[in-house]
C-alpha cells in the first residue's frame, strides 16, 4: 500500500492549445471590432476607484448571454435577459458599488435609462445596449453618475489593452485584482486554409460565488464570425464547464451575467455549429472562460490557495458533480487546507454525506498528488512532506469513487479568517 501510484486525472482533448490557440494581450479588446473603457463616475465614494465600464462593438454583433438563475435577480438582469434574446447587441454598460437589486420599478427604470444614455451617445438603438451591475443589494442606484459618466466613458473608448484593463478594473468589488484573459489562433475554412481569430474577456468575482448558468460579471468578445446560434451554443457549453464549476461559498449572486460579443471582424466563412471552425473557436471560448473561472476561485474572498477538486469513477456526471461540490463547499475541507492539515478524513466525510451511492471499500483519495486512501483504507504518509506541499499556490484533491467512468472538476479556495472579516464588514 505504501507504493501506490497517484490517481490518473483525465486530460481534456478540447483544450484550446490542441487547436493551435495561444495566450495573447488585449483582454476584451483582443478581438478586432471591440472597444472598451473604465472610469470613475461617482457610484463609489472613493474617486480613485473606477466604477463605470463600457464595452462596445463597432457595429451591432452576434451576441449570446447567460444569467443567474437566482429568483431574486437584479434589475439589470431582467433588462438584459430580454434584450440578449434577440441574438444581437452593440454594447454593455456596467457599474460597481451598487447591485441595483431589490429596487423594484425604480431600479428597472434606472437600468433602462442607463441603456438609453449609452445608445444616445453611440447613435444606436437602445435595445442593442445591455446593462450589468454589482455591489450592495437593496439600495436604489442613482441615475446621476450615468448622466455625467456615460459621455465621459464613451469619450474614453479605445481598442487597446490599457482600455480593456480599465474596464476590468471598473467592475471590481472585493476582488483583489482585475481578471483578464485572451487567446489567438486559427479558424479553419471550408475551402482550406485558416483565418486568425481572437477571443478575450474580463470577469469579476470574489465572493457570493457558486454560479448557475453564469459567473458574477463577465464580458467576452471574439472577432470570429459566429452566427447567433453558434455563439449561444459555444457560450453555454463553455459556461457549463468553467464558471458553473466554481464555488467560493456556495452562494449564487442576484446579478450573475456573462455576455459574449462576436464581431466577425476577422473575416472568413460564417461559423455555425456545423462549420469546421466551430470546434476550435468553441474551445478558445471555453479556454478563456476556464482561465477566468480559475482566477475567480483563486481570488476568493480572504483566500490563500486555489483548490482543484477532481472526482473520478462516478456512476453518472450528476453524481460526479454532486460529490465534487460537496467537497469543494465543505467548511471543514476548506479550513483544513487553510491550516495546512492533510486531513483526508474531511474529504471522505464530505463525499459520503451528499447522498451519492458508492462503496467506501472502492474509494481512493489523493491529496496534492499523494495517495492517502486506497480501497477505503488509509495509506501512510509523510506529514513533513505534506506540509511542504501545502506551500504550493494550487492544492489538488482527487477522489475516485470506483462506481463508473464519469469525471467532474470543480475549483474552489480555502476558507480563512479574511473571508469572515470581509463579509462581516461588507456594509460597514
Amino acid at each position: 500500500m505504501t507504493s501506490c501510484n497517484p490517481l490518473a486525472i483525465p486530460m481534456q482533448d478540447d483544450a484550446p492549445q490542441s487547436f493551435g490557440f495561444a495566450p495573447c494581450e488585449g483582454g476584451v479588446c483582443a478581438a478586432a471590432g471591440m472597444r472598451a473603457a473604465g472610469i470613475s463616475a461617482g457610484f463609489r465614494r472613493n474617486p480613485q476607484r473606477k466604477d463605470l465600464a463600457l464595452v462596445v462593438a463597432d457595429e451591432a454583433s452576434a451576441c449570446a448571454a447567460t444569467f443567474t438563475q437566482n429568483r431574486f435577480c437584479a434589475a439589470p438582469v431582467q433588462v438584459s435577459r430580454g434584450r440578449a434574446a434577440s441574438g444581437h447587441a452593440r454594447a454593455v454598460v456596467l457599474n460597481s458599488g451598487n447591485a441595483n437589486a431589490a429596487t423594484g420599478e425604480p431600479g428597472l427604470r434606472c437600468a433602462e435609462k442607463a441603456c438609453a444614455l449609452v445608445a444616445r451617445e453611440l447613435g444606436c438603438d437602445e435595445r442593442d445596449v445591455l446593462v450589468a451591475s454589482t455591489g450592495v443589494i437593496g439600495v436604489q442606484l442613482p441615475l446621476e453618475p450615468y448622466m455625467t459618466g456615460v459621455p465621459a466613458v464613451v469619450g474614453a473608448l479605445a481598442a487597446t489593452p490599457e482600455a480593456a484593463h480599465d474596464a476590468a478594473c471598473a467592475v471590481m468589488t472585493t476582488d483583489t485584482h482585475p481578471k483578464e484573459a485572451a487567446l489567438v489562433g486559427p479558424a479553419p475554412q471550408a475551402g482550406g486554409g485558416a483565418v486568425t481569430v481572437h477571443v478575450g474577456g474580463f470577469a469579476k468575482g470574489s465572493g457570493m460565488i457558486q454560479p448557475n448558468m453564469a459567473t458574477m460579471l463577465c464580458v467576452l468578445s471574439t472577432d470570429a464570425p459566429l452566427t447567433p446560434e453558434a455563439a449561444h451554443a459555444a457560450l453555454l457549453s463553455a459556461v457549463r464547464q468553467s464558471f458553473n464549476k466554481v464555488t467560493v461559498d456556495s452562494d449564487t449572486s442576484t446579478n450573475d451575467t456573462c455576455i459574449l460579443f462576436a464581431t466577425g471582424a476577422a473575416g472568413g466563412d460564417a461559423i455555425d455549429e456545423a462549420s469546421p471552425a466551430f470546434p476550435a473557436v468553441a474551445a478558445a471560448i471555453k479556454g478563456v472562460c476556464t482561465n477566468l473561472a480559475r482566477q475567480i476561485a483563486a481570488d476568493g474572498e480572504g483566500s490563500t490557495r486555489l483548490v482543484t477538486v477532481d472526482v473520478l469513477g462516478a456512476a453518472t456526471q450528476a453524481d460526479a458533480d454532486k460529490v465534487a461540490f460537496a467537497i469543494a463547499n465543505s467548511p471543514l475541507v476548506k479550513t483544513a487546507i487553510f491550516g495546512h492539515d492533510a486531513n483526508w478524513g474531511r474529504v471522505a466525510a464530505a463525499a459520503g454525506k451528499c447522498g451519492v451511492p458508492f462503496s467506501q471499500e472502492a474509494v481512493d483519495i489523493d491529496l496534492m498528488g499523494v495517495p492517502v486512501l486506497r480501497a477505503g483504507l488509509p495509506v501512510p504518509m509523510d506529514e513533513g512532506d505534506m506540509l511542504r506541499r501545502f506551500e504550493q499556490p494550487e492544492i489538488g484533491i482527487a477522489v475516485s469513487l470506483g462506481a463508473g467512468d464519469a469525471h467532474a472538476r470543480v475549483w474552489t479556495c480555502d476558507l480563512t479568517h479574511g473571508y469572515v472579516k470581509i463579509n462581516g464588514e461588507y456594509r460597514t
